[in-house]
């Protein structure tokens, strides 16, 4: 899955969201954090639901463990997003269970493949709000 995530990046970058820029009806973005034990930068490609200025992602993994990038962006709040050719700095936190409550029913009903993930997990898939950093 890596590589995968890597070549999708890679493809991303170099046509500025026109390839691998949209799957189950929601737009894609790359999402750069920084490592919480290697203090690397890392890039991965995530579904993204708009909310007003904010972008929300989902930290499913498939239904599977707490995917890294949430970890990282637990840690360490800030990160970087390029939607289509935009890059923008941005500050992230967990969604409050009202925000969820909200964004997960929104979300749902355009990619309904997150229930699935959901009904797989053992665990409640936290929403990541990624806001425009202060400048």
């Amino acid at each position: 899955m890596k590589r995968i995530g890597r070549i999708h990046t890679f493809l991303y970058r170099l046509s500025g969201g026109r390839i691998g820029g949209r799957a189950w009806g929601l737009r894609i973005l790359l999402l750069t954090t920084t490592g919480r034990k290697s203090g690397t930068q890392w890039t991965t490609p995530l579904c993204c639901y708009p909310d007003g200025d904010d972008l929300v992602v989902v930290a499913s993994n498939g239904g599977g463990r707490t995917p890294s990038w949430f970890l990282n962006l637990k840690q360490n709040d800030g990160a970087t997003v390029q939607l289509g050719r935009e890059r923008r700095a941005v500050t992230a936190r967990e969604a409050s269970p009202d925000e969820r409550a909200r964004l997960w029913a929104a979300i749902t009903s355009v990619a309904p493949g997150y229930l699935k993930y959901q009904e797989r997990a053992h665990r409640t898939i936290p929403l990541g709000i990624l806001e425009p950093a202060q400048r």
